[in-house]
Protein backbone atom coordinates (compact mmCIF):
# COMPACT_ATOMS: atom_id res chain seq x y z
CA UNK A 1 0.00 0.00 0.00
CA UNK A 2 1.18 3.36 -1.29
CA UNK A 3 0.18 6.99 0.48
CA UNK A 4 -0.39 9.41 -2.44
CA UNK A 5 -1.05 13.38 -1.45
CA UNK A 6 -3.60 14.96 -3.84
CA UNK A 7 -4.23 18.54 -4.47
CA UNK A 8 -7.38 19.88 -6.22
CA UNK A 9 -7.46 23.64 -7.13
CA UNK A 10 -10.77 25.70 -6.74
CA UNK A 11 -11.90 25.33 -10.25
CA UNK A 12 -11.66 21.70 -9.41
CA UNK A 13 -14.42 22.26 -6.39
CA UNK A 14 -16.41 24.52 -8.02
CA UNK A 15 -19.84 23.51 -7.51
CA UNK A 16 -21.45 20.33 -6.18
CA UNK A 17 -21.03 18.54 -8.95
CA UNK A 18 -17.47 19.55 -9.25
CA UNK A 19 -16.97 18.00 -5.57
CA UNK A 20 -18.36 14.89 -6.48
CA UNK A 21 -16.63 14.11 -9.42
CA UNK A 22 -13.66 15.05 -7.25
CA UNK A 23 -14.57 12.58 -4.60
CA UNK A 24 -15.20 9.77 -6.93
CA UNK A 25 -11.83 9.87 -8.09
CA UNK A 26 -10.06 9.99 -4.31
CA UNK A 27 -12.10 6.90 -3.77
CA UNK A 28 -10.55 5.62 -6.91
CA UNK A 29 -7.36 5.87 -5.48
CA UNK A 30 -8.14 4.49 -1.97
CA UNK A 31 -10.07 1.43 -3.95
CA UNK A 32 -6.87 0.83 -6.03
CA UNK A 33 -4.90 0.15 -2.48
CA UNK A 34 -3.71 3.18 -1.53
CA UNK A 35 -3.96 5.51 1.56
CA UNK A 36 -4.78 9.00 0.15
CA UNK A 37 -4.50 12.46 1.81
CA UNK A 38 -6.20 15.16 0.18
CA UNK A 39 -5.52 19.26 -0.16
CA UNK A 40 -8.22 21.56 -1.33
CA UNK A 41 -8.74 24.85 -1.83
CA UNK A 42 -11.51 27.00 -1.53
CA UNK A 43 -14.08 26.43 -4.06
CA UNK A 44 -14.68 28.39 -7.69
CA UNK A 45 -13.90 32.51 -6.47
CA UNK A 46 -14.58 31.91 -3.20
CA UNK A 47 -10.84 33.14 -2.02
CA UNK A 48 -11.42 36.39 -4.60
CA UNK A 49 -15.16 37.09 -3.12
CA UNK A 50 -13.69 37.54 0.37
CA UNK A 51 -11.05 39.50 -0.67
CA UNK A 52 -13.34 41.88 -2.32
CA UNK A 53 -15.70 41.85 0.71
CA UNK A 54 -12.86 42.50 2.89
CA UNK A 55 -12.18 45.80 1.12
CA UNK A 56 -15.42 46.69 1.37
CA UNK A 57 -15.55 46.39 5.21
CA UNK A 58 -11.90 47.71 5.63
CA UNK A 59 -9.90 49.14 2.73
CA UNK A 60 -6.65 48.27 4.82
CA UNK A 61 -8.08 44.92 6.33
CA UNK A 62 -5.82 44.22 9.45
CA UNK A 63 -3.47 40.92 8.19
CA UNK A 64 -4.44 38.85 11.48
CA UNK A 65 -8.21 39.06 10.79
CA UNK A 66 -8.19 38.84 6.97
CA UNK A 67 -6.42 35.47 7.57
CA UNK A 68 -9.08 34.36 9.54
CA UNK A 69 -11.51 35.36 7.45
CA UNK A 70 -9.80 33.43 4.17
CA UNK A 71 -9.52 30.42 5.27
CA UNK A 72 -12.88 30.09 5.66
CA UNK A 73 -12.78 29.16 2.01
CA UNK A 74 -10.79 26.24 2.55
CA UNK A 75 -12.84 24.74 5.51
CA UNK A 76 -16.17 25.00 3.44
CA UNK A 77 -14.80 22.91 0.40
CA UNK A 78 -13.08 20.18 3.04
CA UNK A 79 -15.97 19.77 4.53
CA UNK A 80 -18.19 19.45 1.91
CA UNK A 81 -15.47 16.90 0.06
CA UNK A 82 -15.32 14.68 3.22
CA UNK A 83 -19.87 15.14 3.12
CA UNK A 84 -19.25 13.54 -0.37
CA UNK A 85 -16.78 10.74 0.18
CA UNK A 86 -18.68 9.52 3.05
CA UNK A 87 -21.76 9.36 0.78
CA UNK A 88 -19.91 7.24 -1.43
CA UNK A 89 -19.05 4.74 1.46
CA UNK A 90 -15.71 5.91 2.72
CA UNK A 91 -15.23 6.95 5.58
CA UNK A 92 -13.46 10.62 5.69
CA UNK A 93 -11.96 13.34 8.13
CA UNK A 94 -11.71 17.10 7.51
CA UNK A 95 -8.65 18.91 9.49
CA UNK A 96 -7.57 22.87 9.19
CA UNK A 97 -4.12 23.75 8.50
CA UNK A 98 -3.11 24.36 11.97
CA UNK A 99 -4.97 20.50 13.04
CA UNK A 100 -3.35 18.84 10.35
CA UNK A 101 0.29 20.62 11.81
CA UNK A 102 1.23 22.89 9.76
CA UNK A 103 3.74 25.01 11.43
CA UNK A 104 4.29 28.55 9.98
CA UNK A 105 5.88 31.99 10.72
CA UNK A 106 3.73 34.71 11.53
CA UNK A 107 3.72 36.67 8.47
CA UNK A 108 0.54 36.75 7.99
CA UNK A 109 -1.16 37.05 4.21
CA UNK A 110 2.08 35.41 2.82
CA UNK A 111 3.18 33.24 6.11
CA UNK A 112 6.39 30.23 5.34
CA UNK A 113 5.90 26.60 6.39
CA UNK A 114 8.54 26.36 9.03
CA UNK A 115 7.52 22.73 10.47
CA UNK A 116 4.63 19.81 9.52
CA UNK A 117 3.90 17.92 11.95
CA UNK A 118 0.99 15.61 10.77
CA UNK A 119 0.17 13.72 13.89
CA UNK A 120 -3.43 13.75 13.63
CA UNK A 121 -3.24 12.49 9.86
CA UNK A 122 -1.34 9.56 10.53
CA UNK A 123 -4.05 8.41 13.21
CA UNK A 124 -6.48 9.10 10.69
CA UNK A 125 -4.99 6.98 7.67
CA UNK A 126 -3.90 4.23 10.40
CA UNK A 127 -7.70 3.74 10.90
CA UNK A 128 -8.89 3.80 7.27
CA UNK A 129 -9.64 7.06 6.39
CA UNK A 130 -9.40 9.37 3.69
CA UNK A 131 -7.97 12.51 5.41
CA UNK A 132 -9.11 16.11 3.89
CA UNK A 133 -6.79 18.79 4.84
CA UNK A 134 -7.52 22.69 4.21
CA UNK A 135 -4.96 24.21 1.82
CA UNK A 136 -3.29 27.60 1.90
CA UNK A 137 -3.05 27.84 5.62
CA UNK A 138 -1.49 26.84 8.61
CA UNK A 139 -0.89 28.12 12.24
CA UNK A 140 1.84 30.71 13.99
CA UNK A 141 4.38 28.85 15.79
CA UNK A 142 5.12 31.68 18.72
CA UNK A 143 1.14 32.84 18.96
CA UNK A 144 -0.33 29.95 17.91
CA UNK A 145 -2.59 32.50 15.08
CA UNK A 146 -4.30 31.17 11.76
CA UNK A 147 -1.96 32.26 8.99
CA UNK A 148 -2.07 31.76 5.43
CA UNK A 149 0.77 30.96 2.67
CA UNK A 150 -0.54 33.68 0.10
CA UNK A 151 -2.09 33.02 -3.25
CA UNK A 152 -1.80 29.63 -4.32
CA UNK A 153 -0.19 28.04 -0.90
CA UNK A 154 -2.68 24.97 -1.51
CA UNK A 155 0.41 23.70 -3.79
CA UNK A 156 3.02 24.31 -0.83
CA UNK A 157 0.52 22.65 1.82
CA UNK A 158 -0.02 19.52 -0.81
CA UNK A 159 4.18 18.94 -1.19
CA UNK A 160 5.07 19.94 2.48
CA UNK A 161 2.40 16.92 3.90
CA UNK A 162 3.75 14.69 1.41
CA UNK A 163 7.35 15.36 2.55
CA UNK A 164 6.13 14.70 5.85
CA UNK A 165 4.32 11.18 5.51
CA UNK A 166 6.76 10.40 2.84
CA UNK A 167 4.38 9.97 0.05
CA UNK A 168 5.29 8.27 -2.94
CA UNK A 169 3.82 11.17 -5.02
CA UNK A 170 2.16 14.74 -4.36
CA UNK A 171 -0.17 14.95 -7.55
CA UNK A 172 -1.70 18.45 -8.23
CA UNK A 173 -5.06 18.58 -10.11
CA UNK A 174 -5.78 21.12 -12.24
CA UNK A 175 -7.87 22.25 -14.76
CA UNK A 176 -5.67 21.50 -17.96
CA UNK A 177 -3.92 18.11 -18.42
CA UNK A 178 -0.04 19.39 -16.99
CA UNK A 179 2.57 21.49 -17.90
CA UNK A 180 2.74 22.93 -21.22
CA UNK A 181 5.18 25.01 -23.58
CA UNK A 182 3.36 28.43 -22.88
CA UNK A 183 0.21 29.01 -21.37
CA UNK A 184 -2.58 27.20 -23.42
CA UNK A 185 -4.92 29.98 -22.91
CA UNK A 186 -2.18 32.36 -25.24
CA UNK A 187 -1.72 29.39 -27.68
CA UNK A 188 -3.65 27.31 -28.27
CA UNK A 189 -1.21 25.14 -30.20
CA UNK A 190 1.12 24.96 -26.90
CA UNK A 191 2.24 20.89 -26.13
CA UNK A 192 1.65 19.06 -22.90
CA UNK A 193 5.09 18.57 -21.49
CA UNK A 194 5.55 14.33 -20.23
CA UNK A 195 8.38 15.39 -17.66
CA UNK A 196 10.05 18.49 -16.86
CA UNK A 197 13.05 18.56 -14.37
CA UNK A 198 12.82 20.46 -10.76
CA UNK A 199 15.28 23.29 -12.01
CA UNK A 200 13.14 24.09 -15.27
CA UNK A 201 9.91 23.86 -13.49
CA UNK A 202 11.53 26.29 -10.71
CA UNK A 203 12.47 28.71 -13.80
CA UNK A 204 8.75 28.72 -15.32
CA UNK A 205 6.99 29.08 -12.00
CA UNK A 206 9.31 32.02 -11.09
CA UNK A 207 8.21 33.59 -14.40
CA UNK A 208 4.88 33.44 -14.36
CA UNK A 209 3.18 29.62 -15.04
CA UNK A 210 0.16 29.53 -13.32
CA UNK A 211 0.27 25.86 -13.23
CA UNK A 212 2.50 25.39 -10.20
CA UNK A 213 3.30 27.78 -7.67
CA UNK A 214 7.33 28.61 -7.37
CA UNK A 215 7.08 28.10 -3.34
CA UNK A 216 6.03 24.20 -4.09
CA UNK A 217 8.56 23.62 -6.82
CA UNK A 218 10.92 24.50 -4.44
CA UNK A 219 9.91 22.26 -1.80
CA UNK A 220 9.48 19.30 -3.52
CA UNK A 221 13.17 19.71 -5.31
CA UNK A 222 14.30 20.04 -1.22
CA UNK A 223 12.70 16.48 -0.09
CA UNK A 224 12.57 14.99 -3.84
CA UNK A 225 9.08 14.62 -3.77
CA UNK A 226 7.45 13.79 -7.44
CA UNK A 227 4.90 15.94 -8.62
CA UNK A 228 2.28 14.98 -11.17
CA UNK A 229 0.70 17.56 -12.50
CA UNK A 230 -2.78 16.15 -14.06
CA UNK A 231 -6.29 17.51 -14.78
CA UNK A 232 -8.74 16.80 -12.65
CA UNK A 233 -11.17 16.93 -15.24
CA UNK A 234 -9.89 13.92 -17.49
CA UNK A 235 -7.96 10.49 -16.75
CA UNK A 236 -5.04 11.54 -18.96
CA UNK A 237 -1.92 11.03 -17.86
CA UNK A 238 -0.28 14.39 -17.31
CA UNK A 239 3.36 16.12 -16.37
CA UNK A 240 6.17 14.62 -14.25
CA UNK A 241 7.81 16.95 -12.22
CA UNK A 242 10.80 14.99 -10.81
CA UNK A 243 14.81 14.65 -10.73
CA UNK A 244 14.41 11.96 -12.94
CA UNK A 245 12.00 10.72 -15.43
CA UNK A 246 9.69 8.44 -13.54
CA UNK A 247 9.21 4.63 -14.77
CA UNK A 248 9.26 3.48 -18.12
CA UNK A 249 9.48 7.15 -19.49
CA UNK A 250 12.62 7.83 -21.89
CA UNK A 251 12.49 11.62 -22.37
CA UNK A 252 15.06 13.45 -24.08
CA UNK A 253 15.72 16.72 -22.20
CA UNK A 254 14.52 19.44 -25.16
CA UNK A 255 16.40 22.85 -25.73
CA UNK A 256 13.66 24.75 -24.79
CA UNK A 257 11.40 23.81 -22.00
CA UNK A 258 8.78 26.69 -22.31
CA UNK A 259 7.86 30.07 -22.38
CA UNK A 260 5.84 32.00 -19.58
CA UNK A 261 5.05 35.04 -19.26
CA UNK A 262 3.72 37.09 -16.21
CA UNK A 263 1.32 40.33 -16.38
CA UNK A 264 1.50 40.64 -12.31
CA UNK A 265 4.87 43.13 -12.65
CA UNK A 266 5.28 46.31 -12.48
CA UNK A 267 8.08 48.54 -12.85
CA UNK A 268 10.08 51.31 -10.41
CA UNK A 269 12.66 53.54 -11.78
CA UNK A 270 14.45 55.68 -9.36
CA UNK A 271 15.96 58.83 -11.24
CA UNK A 272 19.14 60.21 -10.33
CA UNK A 273 20.52 58.20 -8.23
CA UNK A 274 24.52 59.32 -7.73
CA UNK A 275 26.53 56.76 -8.64
CA UNK A 276 28.98 55.86 -6.25
CA UNK A 277 29.04 53.01 -3.71
CA UNK A 278 26.15 52.11 -1.20
CA UNK A 279 23.62 54.02 -2.84
CA UNK A 280 21.95 50.65 -4.53
CA UNK A 281 22.77 48.75 -1.22
CA UNK A 282 20.35 51.65 0.16
CA UNK A 283 17.89 51.66 -1.97
CA UNK A 284 17.17 47.64 -1.83
CA UNK A 285 17.51 47.72 1.64
CA UNK A 286 14.73 50.26 2.22
CA UNK A 287 13.07 47.87 -0.22
CA UNK A 288 13.65 44.66 1.81
CA UNK A 289 13.11 46.70 4.85
CA UNK A 290 9.63 46.85 3.24
CA UNK A 291 8.96 43.34 2.83
CA UNK A 292 8.75 43.54 -0.90
CA UNK A 293 10.20 40.92 -2.97
CA UNK A 294 11.98 42.55 -5.92
CA UNK A 295 12.47 40.50 -9.40
CA UNK A 296 14.87 42.19 -12.06
CA UNK A 297 16.93 44.88 -11.56
CA UNK A 298 19.05 47.33 -14.39
CA UNK A 299 21.49 50.08 -13.68
CA UNK A 300 21.55 52.31 -16.38
CA UNK A 301 25.47 53.49 -17.38
CA UNK A 302 26.44 56.82 -15.33
CA UNK A 303 25.88 59.85 -17.35
CA UNK A 304 29.75 61.34 -17.25
CA UNK A 305 27.99 65.04 -16.97
CA UNK A 306 26.23 64.79 -13.85
CA UNK A 307 27.70 61.80 -12.40
CA UNK A 308 24.10 60.30 -11.63
CA UNK A 309 22.46 57.06 -12.97
CA UNK A 310 19.28 55.21 -12.62
CA UNK A 311 18.62 52.43 -11.49
CA UNK A 312 15.04 50.09 -12.59
CA UNK A 313 13.61 47.35 -10.91
CA UNK A 314 10.30 45.27 -11.35
CA UNK A 315 8.34 44.06 -8.34
CA UNK A 316 4.62 42.91 -7.57
CA UNK A 317 2.24 45.31 -8.58
CA UNK A 318 0.55 44.07 -5.00
CA UNK A 319 3.34 45.67 -3.55
CA UNK A 320 3.91 48.78 -5.84
CA UNK A 321 2.33 51.35 -3.49
CA UNK A 322 4.24 49.67 -0.72
CA UNK A 323 7.62 50.50 -2.49
CA UNK A 324 7.01 53.57 -3.46
CA UNK A 325 6.52 55.30 0.12
CA UNK A 326 9.09 53.42 1.33
CA UNK A 327 11.51 54.94 -0.84
CA UNK A 328 10.33 58.53 -0.52
CA UNK A 329 10.28 58.24 3.41
CA UNK A 330 14.13 57.34 1.79
CA UNK A 331 14.77 59.78 -0.21
CA UNK A 332 16.43 62.50 1.87
CA UNK A 333 19.43 59.73 3.03
CA UNK A 334 19.46 57.75 -0.83
CA UNK A 335 19.69 61.39 -2.83
CA UNK A 336 17.72 60.25 -5.92
CA UNK A 337 15.97 62.71 -7.96
CA UNK A 338 12.61 61.18 -8.46
CA UNK A 339 10.38 57.90 -9.12
CA UNK A 340 8.29 56.90 -12.14
CA UNK A 341 5.80 53.48 -11.56
CA UNK A 342 4.77 51.55 -14.48
CA UNK A 343 2.06 48.73 -13.98
CA UNK A 344 1.77 48.20 -17.61
CA UNK A 345 4.67 45.51 -18.24
CA UNK A 346 4.74 42.05 -18.75
CA UNK A 347 7.62 39.60 -18.29
CA UNK A 348 8.45 37.25 -21.20
CA UNK A 349 10.73 34.33 -20.52
CA UNK A 350 12.16 31.84 -22.33
CA UNK A 351 13.54 28.29 -20.15
CA UNK A 352 15.35 25.61 -20.86
CA UNK A 353 18.75 23.50 -19.34
CA UNK A 354 19.83 23.12 -23.01
CA UNK A 355 20.04 27.08 -23.35
CA UNK A 356 23.36 26.60 -22.08
CA UNK A 357 25.24 24.39 -24.41
CA UNK A 358 23.53 25.74 -27.48
CA UNK A 359 24.87 28.82 -29.58
CA UNK A 360 21.98 30.86 -30.89
CA UNK A 361 19.08 31.10 -28.59
CA UNK A 362 19.86 34.24 -27.53
CA UNK A 363 19.87 35.77 -30.84
CA UNK A 364 16.77 33.76 -31.82
CA UNK A 365 14.89 35.28 -29.10
CA UNK A 366 15.21 38.57 -29.57
CA UNK A 367 14.89 38.09 -33.46
CA UNK A 368 11.40 36.75 -33.08
CA UNK A 369 10.39 39.44 -30.78
CA UNK A 370 11.73 41.80 -33.23
CA UNK A 371 9.54 39.89 -36.46
CA UNK A 372 6.65 40.49 -33.69
CA UNK A 373 7.15 44.07 -33.76
CA UNK A 374 7.86 44.08 -29.79
CA UNK A 375 9.80 46.49 -27.99
CA UNK A 376 12.05 45.07 -25.36
CA UNK A 377 12.79 47.98 -21.96
CA UNK A 378 14.89 45.43 -19.84
CA UNK A 379 16.52 41.88 -20.38
CA UNK A 380 17.87 39.60 -16.98
CA UNK A 381 19.43 36.16 -18.17
CA UNK A 382 20.45 33.16 -16.02
CA UNK A 383 22.13 29.73 -17.31
CA UNK A 384 18.90 28.50 -18.37
CA UNK A 385 16.57 31.10 -18.60
CA UNK A 386 16.33 34.67 -20.56
CA UNK A 387 13.69 36.87 -19.39
CA UNK A 388 12.40 40.39 -20.96
CA UNK A 389 10.28 43.11 -19.79
CA UNK A 390 7.91 44.74 -23.01
CA UNK A 391 4.61 46.50 -22.92
CA UNK A 392 1.47 44.48 -21.48
CA UNK A 393 -0.41 45.08 -24.58
CA UNK A 394 1.97 42.99 -26.29
CA UNK A 395 2.73 39.93 -24.36
CA UNK A 396 0.45 37.66 -25.84
CA UNK A 397 1.42 38.33 -29.51
CA UNK A 398 5.05 37.84 -28.17
CA UNK A 399 4.48 34.88 -26.53
CA UNK A 400 3.15 33.19 -29.44
CA UNK A 401 5.83 34.42 -31.96
CA UNK A 402 8.70 32.93 -29.46
CA UNK A 403 6.68 29.86 -29.08
CA UNK A 404 6.38 29.40 -32.78
CA UNK A 405 10.05 30.17 -33.68
CA UNK A 406 11.11 27.74 -31.40
CA UNK A 407 9.45 24.85 -33.08
CA UNK A 408 7.37 24.21 -30.01
CA UNK A 409 4.12 24.43 -31.34
CA UNK A 410 1.89 21.05 -31.46
CA UNK A 411 1.02 19.29 -34.55
CA UNK A 412 -1.92 17.52 -32.48
CA UNK A 413 -5.18 18.83 -31.61
CA UNK A 414 -5.56 22.26 -29.61
CA UNK A 415 -4.65 22.21 -25.77
CA UNK A 416 -7.86 21.88 -24.14
CA UNK A 417 -8.68 24.28 -20.58
CA UNK A 418 -11.52 22.34 -18.84
CA UNK A 419 -11.79 25.63 -16.23
CA UNK A 420 -10.59 29.03 -17.13
CA UNK A 421 -8.01 29.72 -13.73
CA UNK A 422 -5.40 27.52 -14.00
CA UNK A 423 -5.36 26.37 -10.79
Amino acid sequence: MGLVVQKYGGSSVADAEGIKRVAKRIVDAKKNGNQVVVVVSAMGDTTDELIDLAEQVSPIPAGREFDMLLTAGERISMALLAMAIKNLGHEAQSFTGSQAGVITDSVHNKARIIDVTPGRIRTALDEGNIAIVAGFQGVSQDKKDITTLGRGGSDTTAVALAAALDAEVCEIYTDVDGVFTADPRVVKKARKIDWISFEDMLELAASGSKVLLHRCVEYARRYNIPIHVRSSFSGLRGTWVSNEPQGDQKVEHAIISGVAHDVSEAKITVVGVPDKPGEAAAIFRTIANAEVNIDMVVQNVSAASTGLTDISFTLPKAEGRKAIDALERNRGVIGFDSLRYDDQIAKISLVGAGMKTNPGVTAGFFEALSDAGVNIELISTSEIRISVVTRADDVNEAVRAVHTAFGLDSDSDEAVVYGGTGR
